[in-house]
């Protein structure tokens, strides 16, 4: 570190913004070779800056894990949040050291809480606690064992297989 001209937070603001030109560049070409520029490049760019003295080594294995450990989401529109998210925790944790990280992380957990989709709560069965609602949140429960909705579907059908209005036979439109 003694040798590095820039301090920890611009090493790290630089080599992650590196990367994800990297990966925009790599996202932009044709798929054999997006991959290899991508490789390649992060291979080059980071050598290159350590033998610069621009960021230390250490900086470029941390990068360079949270970059691989970004692809491991399933959905593409998930790893564009945990990339956003990832730079507004480095500048908390940059402001404040470890209480700007849980401050940010306790922001997130307040803002995600607070999401409502399709009027129902984003974290449904855990932030309006109902332990009732928990029969099927964690481990897939037969479908012959669940006799009720969830209390936060806010459905008119209380008993899954009862009938609506529109469904019975007598009322139908023939």
């Amino acid at each position: 570190r003694v040798k590095v001209a820039f301090p920890f937070l611009l090493e790290i603001f630089v080599m992650e913004l590196m990367i994800e030109i990297l990966r925009e560049a790599g996202v932009k070409l044709p798929k054999p070779v997006g991959q290899a520029v991508s490789i390649i490049g992060g291979l080059v760019i980071g050598e290159a800056a350590v033998n610069a003295n621009l960021v230390s080594p250490v900086t470029v294995v941390i990068v360079a894990l949270t970059a691989i450990s970004s692809f491991t989401s399933p959905v593409y529109y998930l790893g564009i949040t945990h990339r956003i998210l990832r730079f507004f925790l480095l500048i908390c944790s940059s402001l404040l050291g470890t209480y700007g990280f849980i401050l940010g992380l306790l922001f997130i957990h307040a803002h995600v809480a607070r999401l409502v989709s399709f009027g129902v709560p984003y974290l449904a069965p855990l932030s309006p606690l109902r332990l009732r609602d928990w029969t099927d949140m964690l481990i897939r429960i037969p479908m012959k064992k669940l006799h009720t909705r969830p209390a936060f579907l806010k459905t008119r059908k209380p008993k899954k297989g009862e009938n609506t209005p529109m469904m019975r036979p007598d009322k139908r439109n023939t």
